[in-house]
Formats: structure tokens, C-alpha cells, sequence
């Protein structure tokens, strides 16, 4: 593409009114996607957003680039559809927590685990914010919600542990409010062939406001955001004072780093064992004390799709060379009723 006709954020945002409420975290990533996409090369006729349903689920409307707003919870599966006829364009999935965890749960495994080439981006607020403020499946132990008065009793999923249990190629975490970090997320999960799933952290003012405060708030995030960098040591704080150690037991802790010795850990996202990794997301199940911010695990194998077209090239010259009727013809097969 040349420079004259460089794309720019203005190409990939639709005339349609965006429809948050004021103050959401939503309008931020919005906002960077679209500014993002023309640094990315893609174009918009190459460019697909698919979304379940939820406040996250309206961001296909707000993009001048082919959409879908799908179904509850089964946003993967229809985006993993498209990515395997069409790997030709870059998918996307836009999903919230209450969407992709609850109904949508298997469906995301699923793609995670097949290895399909989608960029899943699941907007975690805590909340069920479309149907006006029920506790969601990352909500915490005690959230006073329209469905729990007294108090949610169901533990918590970690998003990041789930992805990662689900053996995805590339898991990372970021936040709405902070644009360059989450921008340069993005950017890495669009290079990455094969399924990335990123959380994004993204408040919800109405239902469930300064949720995420400890790793936002200007006082308190250089004390609980651990920003990973591939090949570092893991250490935090406003003069690197705090450090992330290993237990005997294989767990992480922080300490301080003057009492840390040579036992700081080193961040491997490219460790093609996960193991590091699920250490790092237990280290907080919910921003309540020092989070981890970045890229988890950035490790490529063979996608869906390439062994799926492989399979059939292979299939199409070893039984009929593509002739449909020689394919159903072959192998074991039986006619109804003959004689």
C-alpha cells in the first residue's frame, strides 16, 4: 500500500452513533482498535468483527469493516466458521465476560484449544451490564448485585487461567484507560497465527464502578500493576521495590526485591510449558492486590485451519482428486435398500 492511499482511523469507523453509556470503558478500546487497525496493513473489505450479545456485543456497528452480531454466547464458533472457509481475512471476536464465560464458556475453550486463527477480545467489567447489573462469572465472592442481595457464593473464574488451561497459543491482559499498553497488545495479538485471546480489563460506571481501582487508580497502580516483559525480571513498584519469587512448591509469591536474592523470576512467554505462566495468572484471581499486566504466553503451533486444508489436499489427491461423487463413493459405504 502506498502512501497515498495510507488508511487511516476515519476508514474503519461507521456512521452509526455509539451507544454507551457516558464514562464507559468501551469508548476507549473502541477508540484505539479503530486507530490501530491502518498501523496493522488490513484493509476493511479483509476485516470481520463478531460478537455475541452484551454492552461489549454493539462494537461491530461502530466499525466500517463486515460484522456479525451474533447469538449468546456463541461467538467463536460462528468466527471459527469463517476463519476456516475464509483464512484469507482477519477475524475478530468480541465477547464479554458474561457472554464468553457463562453460556459462551465451551465455545471459547474450544477455539482456544483447536489453535483457530481469532483475536478474542473479552472486555471484563464483573458485571452483567446489558441486563442491568447481575453478577457475572468473574464477579467476587460477596458482589452485592440485582441477582445476589445478599452477597454472590460462586468462586470466581480467571479468565487468563482458563485460556491458559485451554493450552492457547498467545493469553494476555491490559486495560481500557491505558492506550499505549493496550495497543501494544493488540498489535501483538494480530501478529500472532493462530488463536490469541486478550482480557481487557474495562470499567462498567454504571453497575459496578473503580472495580478495577487498585491497578488504575494514580496512587495505588505502580504499586499493584506487574508489567511483564519477555526475557525480564519480574519486578514492580514505583523504584522496582517489589519482586515476584518462586515457592518450593512451583506457586509464585511477592516479596521485597532487597530480600528476593537470585530468586526473582524471569519472564518466558515464549516457554512452549505453560507452566510459568498459570503461576503468574494465580497471582491474583481479581485486581484486589498486585495484578500481572502483558503478555502471558506467546507460543505458535499449527492452526486449525492449516492442518484442516492439509487434511483435505491430502484427502481430495488420494480419493478422486476433489470430484465430489468419487469422495462419497469411497471408502465404507452402503445404499438404502438395494438388493
Amino acid at each position: 500500500m502506498t502512501e497515498a492511499t495510507k488508511l487511516t482511523k476515519k476508514d474503519f469507523t461507521s456512521d452509526q452513533e455509539v451507544r454507551w453509556c457516558p464514562g464507559c470503558g468501551d469508548y476507549a478500546i473502541l477508540a484505539t482498535v479503530q486507530s490501530l487497525l491502518p498501523d496493522l496493513g488490513v484493509t476493511p473489505e479483509n476485516t470481520v468483527f463478531i460478537s455475541g450479545i452484551g454492552c461489549s456485543s454493539r462494537f461491530p456497528y461502530y466499525m466500517n469493516t463486515y460484522g456479525f452480531h451474533s447469538i449468546h454466547g456463541r461467538a467463536p464458533a460462528i468466527a471459527s466458521g469463517l476463519s476456516i472457509t475464509r483464512p484469507d481475512l482477519d477475524v475478530w471476536v468480541i465477547t464479554g465476560d458474561g457472554d464468553g464465560l457463562s453460556i459462551g464458556g465451551n465455545h471459547l475453550i474450544h477455539a482456544l484449544r483447536r489453535n483457530v486463527n481469532l483475536k478474542i477480545l473479552l472486555f471484563n467489567n464483573e458485571i452483567y451490564g446489558l441486563t442491568k447489573g447481575q453478577y457475572s462469572p468473574t464477579s467476587r465472592v460477596g458482589m452485592i448485585a440485582k441477582s445476589t442481595p445478599m452477597g454472590s457464593i460462586d468462586h470466581p473464574l480467571n479468565p487468563i487461567s482458563l485460556a491458559l488451561g485451554a493450552e492457547a497459543g498467545f493469553v494476555a491482559r491490559t486495560i481500557d484507560i491505558d492506550r499505549k499498553h493496550l495497543t501494544e497488545v493488540l498489535h501483538a495479538a494480530h501478529e500472532h497465527h493462530g488463536a490469541a485471546f486478550v482480557e481487557i480489563y474495562q470499567n462498567c460506571i454504571v453497575f459496578n464502578d473503580d472495580a478495577f481501582t487498585l491497578v488504575t487508580d494514580r496512587e495505588t497502580k505502580a504499586f499493584n500493576q506487574i508489567r511483564l516483559t519477555h526475557g525480564e525480571p519480574i519486578t514492580f513498584g514505583p523504584d522496582g521495590q517489589k519482586a515476584v519469587v518462586r515457592r518450593d512448591d512451583g506457586s509464585l509469591e511477592v516479596v521485597d526485591t532487597a530480600d528476593a536474592g537470585d530468586r526473582i523470576v524471569r519472564h518466558d512467554a515464549r516457554a512452549a510449558d505453560p507452566t510459568l505462566a498459570f503461576a503468574l495468572s494465580r497471582l491474583s484471581h481479581n485486581p484486589d492486590r498486585p495484578t500481572p499486566f502483558g503478555i502471558f504466553r506467546q507460543v505458535e503451533r499449527p492452526t486449525y485451519e492449516d492442518q484442516l486444508h492439509e487434511q483435505i489436499g491430502h484427502a481430495q489427491q488420494q480419493r478422486g482428486g476433489g470430484e465430489l461423487r468419487r469422495l462419497l463413493e469411497s471408502g465404507n459405504v452402503w445404499e438404502v435398500g438395494a438388493s
